[in-house]
């Protein structure tokens, strides 16, 4: 079953909490992964699991800064992992499967943004390897895991960035084309939602469902690529939209895909203010509101599926 683009309504807003989503529920005995769970949203992300429950393991680039970050949070485990290394994710991945615990929700928050045209050691534009084909790869690499959950959540958080760019399969990684940072970006973000949306349609014959998520604008660390003069450019732009969020408003569509009961039986879907997003009309071009339609393409999250396959080497064994 595919689930409808479109709100449910769900009862919450832009200016809702990820406690405020959780309310009275409880999440004890619950593993979650969140990455990127040390900084901005993901932080947040892992207060408000951790506080109603939830065992979350957080793995992390710069271990010291986590730490620092998650002093004093009660069930809150820290890792070890670069997305951008393969060998890294493999190896995070394969200490968690030893533990031999299910995994209830994987929150795949970590990313970077609009970042000089750097590239990994396959070659890789490093935006798209990072935001996109590191978390393919630990996905598939945790996949025995979900399964055992009978019953998991995985998050893919995107962006209304996704609405300057489609996926270019042509020349993903600017190998002939001109780089640009936010076309760049652009492109990374819609392959997170065609990844929810190709993911969901494998998973969910094994109880694993996958939403995509636009958490708002916030002012977090993923601006630390940008000048101050761009800085101040993006957050006048973002405030014309919608009024800026805090990390406790930006966390909170994320918790919510992970944990509504009002989710039960539904996935594949791009969310937003803590709700299932409209698809954007094809002339609309400004209001950055909803999903562009080549973000919900199973067509194109079937062709994205087999390059993400081939470009990392990994294969999902459902």
């Amino acid at each position: 079953m595919t689930t409808n683009q479109k709100p449910l309504p769900s009862g919450f807003g832009a200016r809702t909490t990820a406690r405020e989503v959780l309310g009275d529920k409880r999440l004890d005995g619950a593993i979650a992964i969140v990455t990127g769970g040390y900084a901005g949203i993901g932080l947040e992300t892992t207060r408000a699991l951790q506080a109603a429950g939830a065992t979350v393991v957080v793995p992390a680039r710069t271990p010291d800064k986590a730490r620092a970050a998650l002093a004093g949070l009660e069930r809150v485990e820290l890792e070890h992992l670069e997305l951008g290394e393969p060998a890294s994710i493999d190896a995070f991945a394969s200490r968690l499967l030893a533990s031999g615990r299910p995994l209830h929700m994987l929150i795949n928050n970590a990313g970077i943004m609009a970042t000089p045209l750097r590239r990994d050691a396959r070659g890789f534009e490093s935006q798209f390897a990072t935001n996109h084909l590191g978390h393919f790869q630990l996905t598939a690499r945790l996949w025995p895991a979900l399964r055992k959950a009978n019953g998991a959540r995985v998050v893919s958080l995107s962006s209304r960035g996704h609405w300057n760019s489609g996926v270019d399969f042509e020349d993903t990684h600017f190998e002939r084309r001109p780089y640009d940072k936010w076309v760049a970006y652009g492109q990374s973000k819609t392959a997170n939602i065609l990844f929810a949306l190709g993911l969901d349609a494998r998973g969910e014959a094994h109880r694993v469902r996958a939403f995509s998520v636009h958490p708002g604008a916030i002012m977090t660390d993923l601006v630390r690529s940008m000048s101050e003069e761009e800085v101040r450019a993006a957050v006048e732009s973002a405030n014309k939209l919608a009024p800026m969020k805090t990390p406790e408003q930006g966390a909170a569509t994320s918790v919510w895909c992970a944990t509504s009961p009002q989710l039960d039986g539904m996935g594949g879907v791009y969310c937003e203010d803590v709700d299932i997003a409209q698809v954007a009309a094809a002339n609309d071009e400004t209001s950055r509101r909803g999903v562009k339609a080549w973000a919900v393409d199973p067509a194109l999250a079937d062709r994205l599926w087999a390059r993400s396959e081939a470009w990392t080497g990994v294969r999902f064994t459902p």
